[in-house]
């Protein structure tokens, strides 16, 4: 199925959830923020908030630096 993914579409299976997406994508959760369809999900739910076809994701990563 089909969603927007920060402003690009891919191509992801049905019944993937957040957590999941982030972990194919080698993205570390504890440093994600996850907006779909304009809103914030909470971090203790991108386990099983289950994307849908048309869904539209922003992924913020937040990178420490010296």
């Amino acid at each position: 199925m089909k969603i927007q993914c920060n402003g690009k579409d891919t191509i992801i299976d049905e019944g993937v959830s957040i957590e999941k997406l982030l972990l194919e994508l080698a993205l570390n959760p504890d440093t994600v923020v996850v907006e779909c369809n304009e809103r914030i999900i909470l971090r203790e739910d991108y386990g099983s908030h289950i994307l849908v076809e048309g869904d539209e994701l922003e992924l913020i990563r937040f990178v420490g630096g010296g």
